[in-house]
């Protein structure tokens, strides 16, 4: 029904570079360096991700190189301490991962990655076997989409639904990634519905809403009507008896 990706697995990167826990502190430089990423799934076994390692891992063997903290600083940062000591991924990885299926939404990983404050997510399956990354840049992705596919699909998937039978034509036209719907519709109790829905579809960065409900006719309508107009010969009659 939709034509965009709505999981991980439509905009996750399947190619991973990863390490084993025995892989020392330079090999884990070498392969950033050489794959230009900041940081690896550390995996055992056939595949099981079992942490990450990070250069936020990796940094507290330069920060505390030369330097002697006091004790404070020790009992404040006994994690960093003990990461600036390590030699191997298993030492020095961030565990358990924090790890997403590819069946999640990219919503769900959106709030994954901002719950946890990483940069990726490891994609894994249901035993926790490495399936592929998916980075903050694969989530943004979507906001490529062209305006004439997110309006097709605006069209299709609310419009459609909400409106079958609209007074007036609903207008929906998207530019860069904005949305705006206009037109008379029988019941606006349904815009913030329609609102909802069109901000769901993927691509879409805002909406505008410019629906209407029916016209309303003072001939139909008794309160928009004025004061009944006086009849001719009333009003006359109303003269002569004031004199």
């Amino acid at each position: 029904m939709h034509a965009t990706p709505h999981i991980v697995s439509d905009v996750m990167t399947h190619t991973v570079v990863a390490v084993g826990r025995e892989a020392t502190f330079k090999e884990i430089v070498r392969t950033m360096e050489q794959w230009k990423v900041s940081a690896l799934p550390v995996l055992e076994g056939e595949g099981r991700v079992v942490g990450v390692v990070s250069e936020a891992d990796l940094l507290p063997k330069e920060e505390f190189r030369d330097t002697d903290p006091d004790r404070y600083e020790q009992l404040r940062r006994l994690s960093d301490l003990a990461k600036a000591g390590a030699v191997t991924a298993g030492e020095l990885m961030t565990a358990p991962a924090a790890t997403i299926q590819a069946s999640a939404t990219l919503a769900q990983a959106a709030r994954a990655m901002a719950q946890r404050k990483v940069k990726r997510l490891p994609v894994v399956d249901e035993t926790g076997m490495l399936q592929g990354i998916v980075s903050r840049a694969d989530l943004l992705k979507v906001f490529l989409r062209d305006d004439e596919d997110i309006a097709e699909e605006v069209r299709r998937e609310v419009v459609a639904y909400l409106f079958p039978a609209p007074l007036s034509p609903i207008q929906v036209t998207v530019e860069d990634g904005v949305v705006t719907l206009s037109g008379r519709i029988r019941d606006t109790t349904l815009v913030p519905v329609a609102a909802r829905l069109v901000r769901a579809v993927e691509g879409v960065v805002d909406v505008e809403i410019a629906l209407m409900g029916p016209g309303r006719h003072p001939d139909l309508d008794p309160d928009l009507a004025g004061p009944a107009p006086v009849p001719p010969k009333a009003e006359a009659a109303k003269g002569e008896a004031a004199k």
